[in-house]
């Protein structure tokens, strides 16, 4: 019987997150009903086109293109991985002394002065 009643107390301690799992598909839910509700459907070619890095899909192979869309996808991706490298650091901020926070800020920093370089250079002007 002991069994039975240690398995049963550990499923209620499951009951909040099955709860708020319900709640956020019953948002979902409305949210995709209502927009499909209040706004008016009607496709055309342009409107369900595949659009990928601002030109066609199914062009010519040999066509050129700017390489400031690589670019742009090489500067979002620096900058989103000093966001993974900050989490950790937050977390662990209370149990770090002076040599873990001046460590971020010398890295921080640093990235800093990557994103003033390429904003001189004119990297994020989009002509």
């Amino acid at each position: 019987m002991e069994v039975a009643d240690i398995s049963s107390n550990y499923m209620f301690e499951y009951f909040p997150v099955l709860f708020f799992i319900v709640i956020a598909l019953g948002i979902m839910g409305l949210a995709l009903l209502a927009s499909y509700l209040i706004v008016p459907q009607n496709p055309y070619p342009n409107k369900i086109a595949a659009y990928e890095c601002g030109f066609d899909a199914i062009e010519d192979t040999t066509k050129q293109f700017d390489v400031r869309f690589y670019l742009v996808a090489v500067l979002f991706i620096i900058f989103d991985i000093e966001i993974i490298f900050m989490y950790p650091w937050a977390v662990s901020f209370h149990a770090l002394d002076g040599v873990g926070f001046f460590s971020m800020m010398l890295f921080l920093f640093m990235l800093g002065l990557g994103f003033v370089y390429e904003w001189k250079k004119g990297a994020l002007q989009w002509d």
